[in-house]
């Protein structure tokens, strides 16, 4: 969980680099090294048939020389960071989710950090398509950043699922704290516990008349609050940073997210087959898409990545 290797993905034609900028940030407090990793493709390439193959060859390679010259000299002269180890990789190659992934996989990076996009005039964060294939399929945690400063004494969120029984979401919830603590103690940072859940089921109260959703509610507050108390002892976090309210997580993390003004939220995606419930798989992503803020995505124990080299 050191963060020893970073590949901090560059954006092609852009200036500013927010993952370079945090993965410098990160690198400096642990010393860790970073490759900035750019894929390129031009789909040009593909009409060129009527060219030799060494003509193609030419064409291809001065591309990637063009990039590789503009990403070294970003680097060499805005990102030049005394003690921190930045090396640069141009990979050509048209989907760049799976070749950022086959890098990871192929070089043991911990950690991959990557930019978010803005909307200009709603000030949210929009996620593409590369940021959701990344997330749902690296095999290492994937922090996504948006252009900001960490605060001292800012604020992060580990979006967690206490009070369910389950071997694999007790696995998830201690990666998940883990991961937030580490954050914290990195970026100088108070780390807040949040757990949403469930109120009573409306075909239950329909159903059953005789049913108390009042009593049902409260009996699960107090259920998940003793939980989360046990939790929360286990990592030395203290009662006020735990916080625990009924309804979807997809409205309260985010609630607490904006209300803590946080500056990262730690949660976990992508389940194992047949695993349904809190934070997992389709649930974590409705989650991800109303934060406007960084997101730290980790995996299950025992992840493997759909993605074969």
């Amino acid at each position: 969980m050191n963060y020893q290797r970073i590949l901090a993905v560059i954006e092609p034609e852009l200036s500013s680099q927010k993952s370079l900028s945090r993965a410098i940030e990160i690198a400096r407090m642990n010393g860790a090294s970073i490759t900035a990793f750019l894929t390129i493709y031009d789909f040009s390439y593909e009409m060129t048939t009527m060219l030799s193959m060494d003509e193609r060859e030419n064409m291809r390679q001065a591309v990637i020389d063009d990039r590789t010259e503009w990403l070294v000299n970003i680097v060499s002269e805005q990102f030049k960071t005394p003690g921190v180890n930045i090396d640069v990789k141009i990979v050509w190659h048209n989907r760049p989710y799976e070749s950022i992934i086959f890098e990871v996989i192929d070089k043991g990076y911990d950690l991959i950090v990557k930019g978010t996009q803005q909307h200009d005039t709603l000030k949210s964060v929009i996620f593409t398509p590369t940021d959701w294939h990344i997330m749902r399929k690296a095999p290492v945690p994937v922090l996504l950043v948006k252009e900001h400063d960490w605060p001292l004494g800012g604020q992060i969120i580990a979006a967690i699922n206490v009070g369910v029984d389950v071997e694999e979401h007790k696995s998830l919830n201690e990666e998940i704290t883990k991961q937030a603590l580490h954050f914290g103690k990195l970026l100088s940072s108070n780390v807040h516990l949040v757990n949403s859940y469930p109120g009573t089921p409306a075909n239950i109260v329909i159903e059953i008349p005789e049913f108390d959703p009042t009593s049902y509610d409260e009996s699960a507050k107090q259920h998940h609050e003793q939980c989360m108390q046990i939790h929360a002892d286990k990592h030395h976090i203290n009662k006020e940073h735990c916080h625990v309210h009924i309804g979807l997580p997809e409205d309260v993390i985010p609630k607490y997210a904006e209300q803590l003004d946080a500056e990262l939220v730690v949660l976990g995606t992508v389940g194992r087959q047949g695993i349904s419930a809190a934070l997992i798989g389709n649930t974590a992503e409705h989650v991800i898409d109303k934060l406007n803020c960084d997101v730290l995505a980790i995996k299950p124990e025992g992840f493997v990545s759909p993605v074969k080299c």
